[in-house]
């Protein structure tokens, strides 16, 4: 059992480790530009994708962010004199009431700035916005200073709402006051001020790969294992110990995760999934209930039994199938590479037919099984009505 779940989760690690990789090097934009390098920023759902030519100065620049409703602005910045929001040089666009975009540069001097339009300390062209799909795209061009100390930049990017037709105020939550750090231009990487990015990352990872391996694989496995295998009397009782080890297995594994994604809603405030929280909470108390329950398991000739039977397998059917619509809401959050979602969702399909086949099977085995007692049944019935006629057990005789 341990070496299943050593393998799956060898898989999704990889899965997850690719899905940065999705969300930024190979997006395809829109109007099919490429940029050499890309970053997945660790808050705000965004991403900074460059191409940089160190001997002119040249910087272009796409800066994305999802998940970004109609009346949001979002931003990113240069800041040439900190790393704080007061001096940023801001890239600023939003989409109006008659669903065209406004896009503008701003030069940030203070907290309490209405992002009114301005000149920016270096120079701007091909200034451009999209938004479609829940996700606004600034595109740019600037002139950066061509010495040779530019080769890192103070970036900051945020977003908020629009407010009469004009940016208001963002949030204060952690993810908006941490939305800043350092870009490489060469290597690409990137730090944040709070040195959180990395750690974040890897919380994201982790919670992924303990709940896909636990909600959503070791979960139906053993609720496949208690269906078809204990129809097959040589089976019992390894069945039931097979049963309980893969789902206390899977809840051990799927609380973990699940303790994880809170730590990560937590150190995320401004960042909310609550679909997905939700989900994960409710599948918490249930798959719980059902640990509970396997404590009070009645006997099987106990009158409750009946009753028990009832509650337990609706419950685990629920959280079957909640499990697996979390996990999609989890993949459309990551977004991770298209091939790795059709991975689990052949897995799902490989499941489900197994499931399928194996129901025809046991019918099939639980019918004839029952065809058979009832023919033993009757003809031990016309036994016994021979005996009392005086024939005993004998083949009566015609003559």
């Amino acid at each position: 059992m341990f070496r299943v779940v050593l393998v799956f989760s060898l898989l999704f690690s990889i899965f997850f480790s690719s899905s940065s990789a999705q969300t930024c090097a190979k997006y395809r934009f829109p109007k099919n530009q490429v940029f050499s390098s890309c970053n997945d920023l660790p808050y705000l759902n965004s991403f900074v994708h460059w191409n940089y030519e160190k001997s002119s100065g040249s910087l272009q620049i796409a800066y994305r962010q999802t998940r970004v409703a109609p009346s949001t602005w979002s931003a990113w910045a240069i800041n040439p004199t900190g790393s704080g929001m007061v001096g940023a040089q801001a890239l600023v666009a939003y989409q109006q009431s008659n669903g065209t975009m406004r896009v503008y540069t701003s030069q940030i001097t203070g907290y309490k700035t209405n992002m009114g339009e301005g000149k920016l300390k270096f120079d701007v062209s091909n200034l451009e916005a999209t938004h479609a799909n829940s996700e606004t795209i600034i595109y740019a061009t600037l002139a950066l200073p061509n010495d040779s100390s530019t080769t890192s930049i103070n970036q900051v990017w945020q977003m908020g709402p629009v407010s009469n037709g004009n940016p208001g105020a963002h949030s204060f939550a952690a993810a908006n006051t941490n939305a800043m750090g350092t870009l490489n231009l060469l290597s690409g990487q990137t730090a944040t001020t709070t040195g959180g990015g990395s750690s974040r990352s890897r919380d994201k990872n982790i919670h992924g790969v303990l709940n896909v391996v636990s909600w959503g694989i070791l979960m139906p496995i053993g609720v496949i294992i208690a269906r078809y295998l204990r129809v097959f009397k040589s089976a019992d009782p390894a069945w039931f110990y097979l049963h309980v080890t893969c789902q206390t297995s899977a809840y051990i594994i799927g609380v973990s995760g699940w303790a994880t994604g809170l730590k990560l809603g937590n150190d995320s405030a401004g960042v909310q999934y609550t679909k997905h929280r939700t989900l994960g909470i409710l599948l918490f108390i249930l798959a719980t209930l059902q640990v509970f329950a396997l404590l009070l398991r009645p006997n099987k000739d106990h009158k409750y039994r009946f009753y028990w039977n009832i509650y337990h397998h609706s419950v685990g059917y629920s959280v079957i199938l909640l499990s697996i619509i979390n996990i999609f809401l989890g993949f459309e959050i990551l977004m991770p590479e298209k091939k790795w979602k059709n991975a689990y969702i052949a897995i799902i399909v490989f499941l489900v037919l197994n499931a399928v086949w194996l129901e025809a099977y046991t019918w099939y085995v639980v019918l004839k099984r029952r065809r058979s007692q009832s023919a033993e049944k009757t003809l031990q019935g016309v036994n016994d009505r021979n005996g009392a006629n005086g024939y005993g057990s004998r083949t009566p005789q015609y003559v």
